[in-house]
This record gives C-alpha cells, sequence and structure tokens, in this order.
C-alpha cells in the first residue's frame, strides 16, 4: 500500500505517544519476530518498532525484512524505531485522510 506525505503525517501523529511494541535484538529480523510484528500489527494497525544496536544486520535490511514478511507499510524510520503501518481487513480503526 502507497502512502501518500498526507497520510503518513497524519500517521505520524498517531504513532507519536506510541512505545515500541516489537523489539528487535541481535537474531535480527527472525521468524519469531517477523511473527510477532504480525501478530501486534493485527492488534494495532500502527506500531513502533524499536531496533537493537546489537543486531548483526544494518538497520535498513532489518525494516525491508520486516515490512516484506508483515505486508505492511513503512511510515518512518528514525534512528534506531520504524513506524509501520498495515490496515486491518475487518474494523480498522484508523481512517486516513484522502
Amino acid at each position: 500500500m502507497e502512502l501518500t506525505g498526507k497520510q503518513k503525517a497524519y500517521l505520524r501523529g498517531l504513532a507519536h505517544s506510541l512505545h515500541p511494541v516489537v523489539l528487535v535484538g541481535k537474531e535480527g529480523a527472525s521468524e519469531a519476530v517477523i511473527r510477532k510484528t504480525h501478530l501486534e500489527l493485527l492488534a494495532h494497525e500502527l506500531i513502533k518498532v524499536r531496533l537493537g544496536d546489537s543486531a548483526e544486520e544494518d538497520t535498513d535490511t532489518l525494516v525491508d525484512a520486516l515490512v516484506s514478511g508483515t505486508e505492511a507499510t513503512l511510515v518512518q524510520r528514525v534512528g534506531h524505531v520504524a513506524i509501520l503501518y498495515r490496515r486491518r481487513k475487518k474494523q480498522p480503526e484508523i481512517v486516513l485522510p484522502k
């Protein structure tokens, strides 16, 4: 799903007060981390992910693996924090501006 600049700005505003719910450690984007990210996206639609300093892969590679593994959209990545969004198929909570 491709987001417009206005939609990304709206999602960044919503994510500002969120705390990271997925922590990526030295194991990187393992199957367990991708599964946890998938479950959190089902529950919340918009999440923050904390990328640990000790990961063997660089942060861009980790974010790409999470995005492709969960079919989410990257809203923003600043340092070691990424914001991911995936619209829920049934009963979405977040209504994006047009």
